[in-house]
């Protein structure tokens, strides 16, 4: 375990090898799940605001689907979450499916195309990186969580390239933590190499 301030984070997350692998897993963790992808309460108004630009994006169904049940929904067990298509897989609303059958998420495209400032929810941008409050005090867990059959191409890439889930997963962990936590974590991911090479020396 890795801690700087009040984050906590497991050593997975600087050991293990990961790089999305797209062309393999066609953006899938978007439709596999026990509920929509899970909402920071600050990113329900941010939602509100970029909703009718993103809405184009969207398939009839997913617009229905937000027009009956809301933008976000509350799950019990996860807190606010994006809603589902029941119809479709389970698939995020705001997810829309090419003719290749790769899954693009509505607001990151409209993030590409220029038309709002925010990529998608932090949960989304971090994954298989999630990042829980503690039960008890003010800190966060932050752990690697790979799907085992989806995620595991990239897995197999990150392996080939050598690139670690923290590297990979650089820009959604500055955007969570800040500048110097991202540092500070890079630091000890260097110390930990560095003793294990020479260990095996």
């Amino acid at each position: 375990m890795i801690v700087i301030d009040n984050v906590l984070v497991s050593d997975d997350v600087v050991e293990k090898r990961f790089v999305c692998d797209l062309g393999k897993c066609k953006g899938g963790c978007c439709e596999d799940g026990d509920a929509g992808a899970p909402l920071e309460n600050k990113e329900l108004k941010i939602m509100d605001e970029v909703y009718e630009k993103v809405k184009p994006y969207l398939t009839p169904a997913a617009v229905d689907q937000i027009e009956q049940n809301g933008r976000y929904v509350y799950d019990k067990e996860f807190g606010w979450v994006t809603p589902v298509l029941p119809s479709d897989n389970e698939i995020c609303v705001y997810a829309f499916r090419e003719e290749s059958g790769l899954i693009k998420c509505a607001f990151e495209q409209a993030y590409y195309d220029g038309l709002i400032p925010w990529k998608k929810p932090i949960s989304c941008h971090l994954y298989p990186i999630i990042a829980k409050p503690g039960k008890y005090g003010d800190y966060t867990h932050v752990n690697y969580y790979p799907r085992e059959t989806l995620c595991k191409p990239a897995c197999v890439l990150g392996d080939e390239l050598k690139i670690p889930v923290y590297k990979f997963l650089k820009e959604p962990l500055i955007r969570k933590f800040g500048e110097s936590f991202y540092e500070a974590l890079d630091a000890v991911a260097r110390e930990k190499f560095s003793e294990k090479e020479n260990q095996s020396l």
